[in-house]
């Protein structure tokens, strides 16, 4: 029989990304580009922050190229495309799919009755490193997540970000499968992070499966990562976006 063509396929399972040895303020650098890019394109701010992430691929604390390029290729697509059509490629990969979410707690409990005390967990860790929200915002947005580890080095972030590495993982691999220009800012972000282990490497490979958890038969006060990291501060890379340090 001839072979007919397929209307299905899996998900793609990228692999593991190799980490990228950075200095503290080259990390930052990537981090905050990152947080100021996979907001929303506002028309009004795009262009400043396409100019200032430019600026600081450029300057004395430039990662190396392994992480800068993708980040310049984000730029000058963004660039390309103008506000309007990066807006509408936004709403269309962030808001209508599945995996392609940058809510962290979406990845470990889903739309469940467990989102509330996520996010309070979140909310509590930002208040222990010294910050709040200072937009409308969730605490588990991974741009804030990310201004907040730009900002304040603390391990408060690094923790929030590799007891998520699930979710980042099933993100960049759900990029990559759409061919958005968003994928670079996401890989860009996991090569800044510790290389992954196999339990990791499994649980990412079920989630990119199955996709993000849905409501289930009774409720537990365990969440499935830590809600306290530990209060360790580092130098500050200031440039605010959604956060204010707490008074």
């Amino acid at each position: 029989m001839a072979r007919t063509p397929s209307f299905v396929r899996a998900p793609r399972r990228l692999p593991a990304p190799e980490p990228v040895v950075l200095t503290a303020p080259q990390r930052a650098v990537v981090h905050m580009a990152a947080s100021l890019l996979l907001d929303y394109p506002d028309e009004d701010r795009l262009g400043t922050y396409l100019a200032a992430t430019s600026a600081a691929l450029a300057g004395p604390q430039a990662p190396p190229a392994a992480v800068a390029t993708p980040i310049e290729e984000f730029v000058a697509t963004a660039r390309a495309w103008g506000a309007r059509r990066l807006a509408e490629h936004y709403v269309e990969t962030f808001d209508r799919r599945r995996r392609c979410c940058l809510y962290l707690t979406y990845y470990t409990v889903g739309d469940t009755r467990h989102r509330g005390a996520a996010l309070l967990a979140f909310k509590q860790a930002l208040a222990a490193a010294g910050y709040e929200m200072a937009a409308d915002e969730l605490p588990d947005y991974l741009p804030v997540v990310l201004e907040l580890s730009a900002r304040s080095g603390d391990e408060v972030a690094d923790v929030l970000l590799s007891s998520h590495r699930e979710g980042i993982e099933v993100l960049r691999a759900a990029l990559v499968d759409a061919a958005s220009p968003y994928a670079g800012l996401v890989e860009a972000v996991s090569a800044t992070l510790p290389r992954i282990d196999e339990a990791t490497a499994e649980r990412v490979r079920a989630l990119v499966a199955a996709g993000p958890p849905t409501e289930t038969v009774g409720v537990t006060d365990t969440l499935p990562f830590p809600s306290l990291p530990v209060h360790n501060p580092l130098p500050t890379m200031p440039r605010p976006v959604t956060l204010q340090e707490a008074r």
